[in-house]
């Protein structure tokens, strides 16, 4: 089986090469691909850079030219829902834009034409991280991920996306990798781990907590790859 695992930013895959240690990097598309095996399995590794278009480059990049059959993302998020507190587990049920915006023709917020505002997230998937994190004693929320191309560090602009998506959390990739995937028929989970609250002190926050919640996040994905092994 060959498996994609996907983050944003370099801070978020960092963990996961230092951890296999071995790997061949591949370049392609002005970015890097980094191939290795664990248990069996064949893994190809890349961060997309930040936001929607990217991270749907990248994803389509890992399913048609290294034929990933299943994709995982690793990363952080900002919380919307204020029981999830910084360095907190979340899995994506499923997934909305909240920034795609066509409402002037009388569409809801996060839908475009003959597509839908959420995709879920693969079943499967989704219950295997919540047994790997029953079996290893970790709390991991499931909940809604909206995704947008704007860093959110606005308390209003956060109210808003949680009230119109029902959201619990949100970051700037997720969506658009779900996107890919449901076209494609590739099964995917979409894992974050909470970097900050989404409000006025985001920035600091996201700074601070970016390289101990991807290793949160990171050290799960390996978890995730163990079950799947």
């Amino acid at each position: 089986m060959k498996l994609a695992i996907m983050g944003a930013m370099v801070e978020e895959i960092t963990p996961l090469l230092e951890y296999f240690e071995t790997y061949e990097c591949v370049e392609f598309g002005k970015n890097r691909y980094y191939t290795t095996t664990y248990k069996g399995l064949d893994l190809v590794i890349a961060y997309s850079k930040i936001g929607k278009v990217n991270a749907s480059l990248t994803a389509t990049t890992l399913i048609e030219k290294f034929g990933a059959q299943k994709l995982l993302f690793s990363g952080v998020a900002g919380a919307i829902n204020p029981t999830l507190k910084i360095g907190d587990l979340i899995v994506a049920t499923k997934l909305a834009q909240h920034d795609l915006d066509i409402t002037a023709f009388g569409h809801p917020h996060g839908y475009v034409p003959e597509g839908a505002v959420f995709i879920e997230t693969d079943s499967a998937l989704m219950q295997l991280a919540k047994h790997v994190a029953q079996t290893k004693g970790i709390v991991l929320q499931e909940g809604i991920i909206a995704t947008g191309d704007q860093f959110i560090c606005d308390s209003a602009k956060k109210e808003w996306i949680g009230k119109t998506f029902n959201a619990d959390a949100l970051e700037m990739e997720g969506a658009s990798v779900a996107v890919v995937c449901d076209a494609l028929n590739i099964p995917f989970c979409i894992l974050r781990a909470i970097s900050d609250a989404a409000d006025m002190d985001a920035g600091f926050s996201f700074d601070t907590f970016l390289e101990s919640s991807a290793k949160q996040s990171a050290s799960f994905m390996v978890a995730i790859l163990d079950a799947l092994a």
